[in-house]
Order: C-alpha cells, then structure tokens, then sequence
C-alpha cells in the first residue's frame, strides 16, 4: 500500500514531536530567509524526516534520486532523477543546472560518486553536508573520543562494493568525507551519526527491542545496566541538519546522542514500561553473549575489548551548535506506535533486526546452565 503525505503526519505525531527537539519548527524566524535545499536521495529514513522539517520551516525542497523508492512521498516537492553513479544512464545529468544555498547528501557510499556531485554543484551551491556515520573512525574506537580521532583507511582506495560483514562501509565514509571537502573546502559540513532511530526506520534494528518488549514474556538483555549506548533520534538529527543549514553552518560533528551519557539499564527500562506489563527481562553477562557465536542484538555493543568506545564518542562539538536531544523514553513509545500501524500503511517496512526466537531460547538456556552450574 502506499504512504501518503496524510498518514505520514499522523504516524510521527508531526505537531508534538517537533516541538520535542527545542527548536521551533512550526515556522522559519524571521531573520532566516527562506532556503533552497538539495537532498541527494529523500525517501528512505532520515531524508523524509529532513524534507518534513523542512518544508515546515518554510524551505523549498528539491529531491535527487532515482525515482525508484516510495516515489508518491512528498508530491508537491520538486523530483529531479538521476544516478549517483555519472557512468550509470543519466547519471547527474538532472544537476547540470540550478542552483541551491544547501546539499544535504544521505545517500553516499563511494567516494567517485560524492566526489562527482560535490564537485558538480560546487559553483552552484553554497554549503554542502555530507552524512557520514561513526563508523567512519578507526577501530578499535578510542574511549570518550572526539572529532579529531584517526579515520579508518582501505587497503584499495578505489574499491566499490562494501565487502564482507560490510568491512569497507567505514572506510569508504571516511574517502566520501573527503571528497566532499575537496570540492568544497570551508564549506562543507560532515555529519557522523550513531545509531538513527525512530518511526519509520528500515532497518528494524532499535524497533526490535520495544517490539519484543511488547511481546512479553522472559527476554534475554545482553551486558549490564551500566553499558553505555548511544542513539539519535531521525527527527531529531533531521531538525539539527536544517538548523545547520539556516546557520550555515561548516566542520565536522559526531551527531550522538542523547546530550549526557545514556545508560543501556535506562533504555531498558523504557523499553519495559512502554511493552508488555508481562514482559521479564533476564540480563545475560557480556562475557556468556561474546561466547555465543549466533548472539545478534541490535544497538548494544560489548563494552570490552575492541568495542568498549563504540558508544562513548564525545558530542561536545554538536551541542555548541545546537544539536537537541528529546528522551529517550519518547523515541521508544512512537517506534513502537508507528509499527503498530505498518500493515495498515506500507508493508515491507514492518521488518524486525535481533536473535530468533530460536537464537533468544538457547542463549537463555546457556545462561540458566552456566548460573546452574556455579550453585
């Protein structure tokens, strides 16, 4: 079935939600001019949230893409079609002319392809924002660190394919970041998000644990309550990227959140009051879930070893330029209302990350015979 405009407002409480992230989204001040915005892609998860905000305050909206992906979103936004890839059909043809106080570009993974655009709509454009993510660090990832972390490196520069267990994706983000400030030094804002969670996330990755939650009955919870972990909110992350465009704003930023450190216990339990009153959550020690090897929770990462800085990146830098948090608790209550409504408003999006029933079943079982075993 497809989304329309009408359920689109209803399923992300457009009104109060916004309101939620301190900035007033309900109309542009009067001392920004109305801005003429480029989103490279638009209709998978963080561009519909970006052109909503968008549009409320005022801006005009052009969207780049192949036209492929829920193309009834947004009809009244101008659509120019096209491919990432110049070597592929039309390629960027559709940019070859117009011109845009901002580019905000979510949609790329190789750097020959950001390169080509950046460098097309450099005379064109006066800033450009490229979303990168976290991932775009090297690894292991230090503790508390910051922007000026080292970045992670390819063995071939010029590869394109994402490889096995996606081994290229950081590298490969942290060559598109530069391509973009190559082409457009000082005026490029690179953006490296966490985890971005919230209604209308593909990737069912965060939506697992309100689902299972709701579910009810005995869960397994990897780590400890203690864990820190760090997400963001798409509607959030998308108000911050318009205000960035408002300002025009230029640097580098982690975009993680929430504004101080979150607990893993914490976000349980607003999993737990949000779900099933039913629902018992069984904590299973970091250590016994690293041993299994078909452990696969989404979100939480081991806070050892190599992954102990995965959420721990310093997000300093973003909240002196106004990057807005709204709690946790809220993120976790609308995901779960808005898959609630996925069979009546677009199927195929309703999809769920996390262990199989199976997978949750054994682990539980290891847990109650290691615990068994140590009387």
């Amino acid at each position: 079935m497809t989304v329309t405009r009408r359920d689109f407002i209803q399923w992300t409480a457009a009104a109060s939600t916004l309101a939620a992230t301190g900035l007033d989204l309900s109309a542009a001040p009067a001392k920004v001019a109305p801005k003429r915005i480029l989103i490279l892609g638009g209709t998978g998860f963080l561009g519909p949230a970006t052109i909503e905000i968008a549009q409320a305050r005022g801006h005009k909206v052009t969207m780049f893409n192949r036209g492929k992906t829920r193309p009834d979103l947004f009809p009244g936004v101008e659509k120019l079609h096209g491919d990432r890839d110049p070597k592929k059909g039309e390629g960027l043809k559709a940019l070859e002319t117009g011109t845009w106080d901002a580019v905000i570009d979510n949609s790329g993974y190789y750097p020959r392809m950001v390169g080509a655009s950046a460098a097309l709509l450099a005379p064109r454009a006066k800033q450009y924002l490229y979303i990168s993510s976290i991932s775009a660090y090297k690894e292991p990832n230090p503790e508390n660190g910051n922007e000026d972390a080292a970045l992670a490196t390819l063995v071939d520069p010029a590869v394109e394919e994402m490889g096995k267990e996606y081994q290229n994706y950081g590298g490969l983000k942290a060559l598109c970041e530069q391509a973009a400030q190559k082409a457009m030094p000082g005026r490029t804002a690179v953006i490296r998000p966490g985890y971005i969670v919230g209604p209308d996330d593909p990737t069912g990755r965060f939506t697992y644990w309100p689902v299972r939650f709701d579910k009810g009955g005995e869960l397994a919870v990897p780590g400890a309550p203690t864990d820190p972990v760090a997400i963001i909110d798409v509607r959030d992350l998308a108000a911050w990227l318009v205000h960035l465009v408002e300002q025009g704003t230029a640097g580098v930023f982690n975009a993680c959140g929430p504004e101080k450190r979150l607990a893993w216990g914490t976000l349980v339990a607003a999993f737990q009051k949000v779900g099933n009153p039913n629902a018992k959550p069984l904590w299973i020690p970091t250590d016994l879930v690293v041993q299994q090897k078909d452990w696969d929770f989404p979100i939480w990462a081991p806070y050892l070893g190599e992954t102990k800085g995965f959420h721990t990146w310093s997000n300093a830098r973003a909240l002196k330029a106004d990057l807005k948090f709204r709690p946790a608790a809220e993120t976790v209550q609308d995901t779960l209302a808005w898959f609630k409504t996925q069979e009546k408003v677009e199927k195929g999006r309703n999809k769920l990350a996390g262990p199989s029933a199976e997978q949750e079943a054994k682990l539980i079982a290891a847990w109650r015979e290691t615990a068994k075993a140590k009387g």
